[in-house]
Parts: structure tokens; C-alpha cells; sequence
């Protein structure tokens, strides 16, 4: 009886300590992305795009350093694919979409 238990507990702290460990930019950016991006980008480690032509954030470093983002996102993302919306996000919401990419380097 304590197995599953002890197991169960093993698997919520695996999952929640990546969570722990974010800065508040990171989380931030993980939920701006979550809210305006996943429903077309893969915004994790594994999964798959939901939309195949949207790149999973996860590659993108290797197409550009995430540092060159900023201005991009800053002018507003207008030809990312052909059914991306246009994005212009402010300075804040710039740093904290980078801090979380970063993480995903």
C-alpha cells in the first residue's frame, strides 16, 4: 500500500520541481506562451506541434541565438508561417517569452 504511494509522490515532485526551479520571468513567459502559442507551437521538451508546420519552440535556438527574438517580437511577428497571427508584445512580455525559451535550449 505505501509502494503506490511513495511512487505517486516520487512523480508529482519530478513534475513540479522544473516548476519550483523557474524564475518568475520563466513562468511568466511559459504562461504567455501557453496562452497565445500552444495552439500551434509545441512550447515543451517533447511533444509535438499541434499545427506541423509551427516549429516546437524547443528548435528555435537552432534557427536563431533567442536573444535576436527580442526585436522581432518587439516589430511584431507578422510571417512566422501563413497562419500565424500577428504578434507585437511589450518589452516585459519580451523578456519573459526569452527567459522561458532559454529554458528550453
Amino acid at each position: 500500500m505505501l509502494r503506490p504511494a511513495l511512487r505517486q509522490t516520487l512523480v508529482t515532485l519530478t513534475i513540479m520541481t522544473p516548476a519550483l526551479a523557474a524564475s518568475p520571468a520563466e513562468q511568466r513567459g511559459k504562461t504567455f506562451a501557453l496562452t497565445n502559442c500552444a495552439r500551434c507551437h509545441s512550447i515543451d521538451r517533447v511533444t509535438q506541434s499541434p499545427l506541423k508546420i509551427a516549429p516546437p519552440f524547443r528548435t528555435l535556438h537552432h534557427r536563431y541565438p533567442v536573444e535576436t527574438l527580442g526585436e522581432a517580437l518587439a516589430e511584431g511577428i507578422e510571417t512566422g508561417h501563413p497562419t500565424m497571427p500577428a504578434f507585437q508584445l511589450d518589452p516585459d512580455q519580451i523578456h519573459d517569452l526569452l527567459s522561458y525559451l532559454k529554458t528550453l535550449e
